[in-house]
């Protein structure tokens, strides 16, 4: 008895040493993004931090060809990087585009290498930056305009931008769009209150009825209207782990960038909501709705998109997709991207 205590004694401790060791390779394992192989002689994979608006922050750039057209994405949040998920879905598009990741000011590995002052927090200097960046961008290179792929919040700065300085964009792809906050909880309070009366959860009912400032996320992730089939952030969250471009470090300080982000941000550009003030756009756009989400509610971008005008509009649903299509169906979402941006005038 005494002699298989040892063995088990000795087995574990093993088992620590070896996860213990794994932990530290992982801890100190640099980013890196992978190289590219393609027969244009003009293939890049470049991780690296640009000045944009004053301040070093974090850009991904891949691409099979650096000749072919810019694809800048802005993440939602507004701190939640898409970057820590590229891998997971944006390889075919780098054939056609020269794709763009970048991490924002209080956002994935730019909060981790500078963390912003509170007054930078505002949406006038994130668009700002946004087109610091885009310049740069066009300068490197020589394209007069990208096209501009925006996820949630990410909508909100598009949707500004493109009304500002059209002449920068040749589209807009919107991937749930932001809309109107106080329509969107309406929405989504009756989401929740509905799948709760279906489960028999009378006690979420009774929570949502006596605070009516209560944040929704954690329901909305529980009832699939995050992520269709997930109750949870995990599957983003082993997801970022997994990425070649984030260290363990950078990948674990995305919660804390994203709680900074939505804390310190300031509205401090539209008067009102998108739904209100935009809904005239001069050049090409397209909306990507997933039909589970609650997050950005797609009924309330079906509607929003009937009241838009623009010289060419789409809207493509994704049916088995809530909050976030490219990662849910990223097949689906390469394909329609690739065809709506290669019918571009």
């Amino acid at each position: 008895m005494k002699k298989i205590v040892i063995k088990v004694v000795l087995a574990l401790v093993f088992t620590v040493l070896v996860l213990a060791i794994m932990f530290g390779i992982w801890w100190f394992l640099p980013a890196h993004t992978p190289r590219i192989k393609s027969g244009s002689g003009r293939s890049l994979a470049e991780l690296e931090f640009i000045k944009i608006g004053g301040t070093r922050q974090c850009v991904l750039i891949r691409s099979e060809d650096t000749s072919n057209p810019i694809l800048l994405f802005l993440h939602g949040g507004p701190g939640m990087p898409v970057m820590f998920l590229a891998h997971k879905f944006q390889k075919p598009l780098e054939k056609y585009f020269t794709v763009v990741q970048w991490d924002r000011r209080g956002a994935g590995k730019t909060y981790a290498k500078n963390v912003p002052s509170v007054e930078s927090m505002n949406v006038r200097q994130l668009v700002n930056d946004a087109f610091d960046l885009i310049d740069t961008l066009r300068a490197r290179y020589h394209q007069d305009k990208v096209i501009l792929v925006g996820h949630s919040f990410g909508t909100y700065l598009g949707s500004i931008m493109v009304s500002e300085r059209p002449e920068l964009f040749r589209a807009f792809i919107s991937v749930g769009q932001v809309t109107d906050g106080q329509r969107a909880r309406k929405l989504q309070e009756e989401f929740i209150k509905a799948k709760a009366d279906s489960l028999g959860r009378s006690d979420i009912i009774s929570q949502l009825n006596a605070n009516p400032d209560i944040n929704f996320e954690n329901w909305l992730f529980g009832f699939g209207g995050e992520l269709k089939d997930s109750k949870s952030f995990l599957p983003l969250l082993w997801a970022g782990l997994t990425s070649p471009e984030y260290t363990l470090r950078d990948a674990l300080k995305v919660a804390k960038g994203s709680s900074f982000s939505s804390a310190n941000m300031k509205y401090n550009v539209l008067t009102g909501s998108v739904y209100e003030k935009i809904r005239s756009y001069s050049i090409p756009v397209c909306f990507f709705v997933g039909r589970y989400d609650y997050t950005t509610p797609w009924p309330l971008i079906a509607r929003y998109y009937d009241l838009v005008t623009a010289p060419r509009k789409e809207i493509i649903y994704f049916e088995n997709s809530a909050h976030f299509p490219f990662f849910e169906e990223p097949e689906k979402f390469c394909d329609e991207l690739i065809r709506f941006a290669q019918n571009l005038n």
